[in-house]
């Protein structure tokens, strides 16, 4: 298992040279894994980027912090994942130490 690479959250967006994969997960993280703002721009991404794994699987992760497990887990299946948790720092840490 790779360790997490840090995110420096203090700035208003995330770094240019992050990947857009990247670039969700630090918009997900800057908003406390919650509805907002943060979440809108993470779900954005992931929708410029559908059919991408690694874009669906972050997808299923907005709809997990969104709480509409069922979309969650149409997301899951389409990035090949398991839908076994409801937790989205878990699910946040696994994506981030592959993405």
């Amino acid at each position: 298992m790779s360790e997490t690479p840090k995110m420096d959250l203090t700035s208003a967006s995330p770094p240019a040279n992050f990947s857009p994969e990247r670039q969700a997960l630090w918009w997900l993280k800057k908003g406390n894994l919650s509805l907002g703002p943060e979440w809108q721009k993470a779900h954005e991404i992931c929708q410029s980027f559908e059919g991408e794994k690694t874009h669906d699987w972050i997808h299923a992760l907005c709809h997990l912090i969104e709480r509409d497990y069922g979309n969650a887990a149409y997301w899951f299946r389409r990035a090949g994942k398991p839908s076994n948790t409801r937790d989205a720092e878990k699910v946040w840490q696994e994506i981030a130490e592959t993405a």
